[in-house]
């Protein structure tokens, strides 16, 4: 008996030895970095900056791969059914990562159990921004505007049930507004609409409409970070208005789950050195992007998503958002 056991030891040690040495020599090949946003979109452009960056941190480059669509199931579920082995990782957002739970009915990934985090980014700043020849200069006097009028503001956002358009419906709730929300499939096309003046405000990520802002096409109202932009340092926060008003958008880097702890650590590690260089911090706030030294760890970020969960149930319950 002692044999047999003494052998069967062996043997499970013998069949871990190339899962050990794999794990040991990784990577050997390139890595695919999915993304489930469009070229040119704020997460893409973010994606590839830093994935050209930890070209100097790990021997293999990784690949962008773009898979848009679908209020970013078709990207999480691929990403999610990819095999766990560190050569598949996927750049997520608060979307992906947590309000789909709670806004698209029958989703065909969990998000809780499918992936474990990598590293966490950093926040990815809204605006809310009017058309210039919008009477109302503060985000209180466009709510109060909306409340004498209620015909007079409507509200372009990109699908009601994305990050833009929710914030939106909780500004809504938060300052009792009375305007409409308009949500667009593109957000070229909100920005247009809104630079005409057939929709008064935009709700967008600062990425997206930073550019009209400094053009002076758009004028901003206020962002939804915890404290006013490096770039944009006249631009009030929410929170300004609406005391204890939190409501961030993020993006971090996720693999599939049971991909092997090493690999995690490593990739965290390599992100980390890249995230702490003066280049990219300068980039990264010429964007309005806000790290957080606070998450760079495994459990840090196992921590911060629960929490984000608790938040978004909360959230879509005070809402009365069904999913759909």
């Amino acid at each position: 008996m002692k044999k047999q056991t003494t052998k069967l030891c062996c043997l499970i040690l013998l069949g871990l030895a190339p899962l050990a040495h794999a794990e040991a020599n990784w990577p050997t090949k390139p890595i695919k970095l999915i993304v489930s946003h469009a070229p040119g979109s704020s997460p893409d452009v973010l994606a590839r900056y830093l994935s050209a960056r930890l070209a100097d941190q790990l021997p293999q480059p990784l690949v962008i791969e773009n898979r848009p669509g679908g209020q970013n199931i078709i990207g999480s579920q691929a990403a999610a059914r990819a095999t766990p082995d560190g050569y598949t990782l996927f750049y997520g957002t608060t979307g992906a990562l947590v309000s789909n739970v709670y806004t698209i009915d029958k989703l065909p990934y969990d998000p809780k159990t499918d992936f474990t985090p990598v590293r966490f980014i950093g926040y990815s700043p809204f605006m809310v921004a009017a058309y210039p020849g919008f009477e109302p200069t503060t985000l209180k006097q466009a709510i109060d505007l909306s409340m004498r009028h209620t015909d007079k503001v409507s509200v372009a956002t990109e699908a009601s049930k994305t990050f833009s358009g929710i914030l939106a419906s909780a500004l809504k709730e938060t300052g009792k507004a009375q305007w409409s929300n308009v949500p667009y499939s593109k957000s070229s096309e909100a920005i247009q609409d809104t630079i005409a003046g057939r929709t008064q405000l935009v709700v967008l990520p600062t990425a997206v409409v930073l550019t009209q802002v400094q053009e002076k096409r758009l004028k901003a109202l206020a962002v939804n970070t915890k404290s006013r932009l490096s770039n944009q340092p006249d631009v009030p926060t929410i929170a300004e208005t609406f005391p204890g008003f939190d409501f961030s958008a993020w993006h971090m880097l996720v693999a599939p789950a049971g991909t092997p702890t090493p690999i995690l650590t490593r990739l965290n590690e390599a992100i980390s050195q890249v995230l702490a260089a003066p280049e990219v911090k300068h980039y990264l706030e010429s964007l309005g992007i806000a790290t957080d030294p606070a998450l760079s760890s495994l459990a840090a970020n196992r921590d911060f998503l629960k929490k984000e969960h608790e938040t978004w149930a909360g959230l879509v319950q005070r809402l009365g958002i069904q999913p759909e």
